[in-house]
């Protein structure tokens, strides 16, 4: 994975997919295994999820390179300090992977489910990609562990899917949901209460299924309806089945 100094090491963002380590593709198993230089996104003061995900198979020796968030619940991402707080973090982690990659070293950046879905590294590809060599592994993604670990298919036929985020607005949730077939909600959290309003609104609630931490230790699958009162925790999904077209 090393390149000569002469040459720039390549970036690799490493799709680890939704939280199995045995839900990783060969080619991310392989390049991670092999590896001298490893960065991982992570809050301060925490392990990280990516990193936990890889926990025994970095090489030893391999150098480890938290990628530590300025902010995450602590600013509402409405506010403007939020975006600045977050380019210049992003700046910044660019900055330091691609002083590696100048010295012809590879750099493999661990990334949760699929690096191009709401993924943290897109904003570090976005920074590298015309500078030095820059590849992405895709991986199965989170909503994918999701709606698996409910055992029922999420489309059938002709049926449209949509992936919603619960920042969203009250009535743009509601408009959403009230026409697609299938759905998921991602980045529910802060914003269950408000997700839940938006589902009954459009007439999905008694369909929708809550899934918490899929594909990891402590996964929960239940339908919404049961779930009471509870907080749902960051790595949290709801989804509702498609019904449509069958032989």
């Amino acid at each position: 994975m090393n390149a000569s100094p002469s040459c720039p090491g390549r970036i690799y963002g490493l799709g680890l997919g939704p939280g199995d380590p045995d839900l990783m593709s060969l080619r991310a198993h392989r390049l991670l295994t092999g590896a001298r230089n490893v960065a991982y996104f992570r809050k301060a003061g925490r392990r990280g999820q990516a990193r936990k995900i890889v926990e025994g198979l970095i090489p030893e020796g391999a150098r480890e390179i938290p990628l530590e968030y300025p902010v995450t619940t602590e600013i509402p991402v409405t506010d403007p300090r939020y975006n600045a707080c977050l380019a210049a973090f992003y700046a910044e982690a660019s900055a330091r992977l691609e002083g590696i990659s100048r010295h012809g070293e590879d750099v493999v950046v661990l990334c949760e489910g699929d690096p191009f879905f709401y993924g943290s590294f897109m904003h570090l590809h976005a920074r590298l990609r015309k500078r030095v060599p820059v590849e992405v592994v895709p991986a199965i993604t989170g909503m994918s562990g999701a709606w698996t670990a409910t055992g029922i298919p999420v489309t059938w036929g002709d049926d449209v899917l949509t992936v919603l985020m619960g920042t969203l607005s009250e009535e743009d949730l509601v408009r959403r949901m009230s026409d697609t077939d299938a759905l998921v909600v991602m980045k529910i959290g802060r914003n269950f209460d408000k997700v839940r309003r938006a589902l009954r609104a459009a007439g999905l609630f008694d369909r929708a299924w809550l899934i918490e931490y899929a594909q990891m230790p402590g996964q929960t699958v239940m339908p919404l309806a049961q779930a009471g009162a509870r907080v749902a925790p960051y790595f949290s999904i709801i989804v509702v089945h498609g019904q449509g077209r069958r032989p």
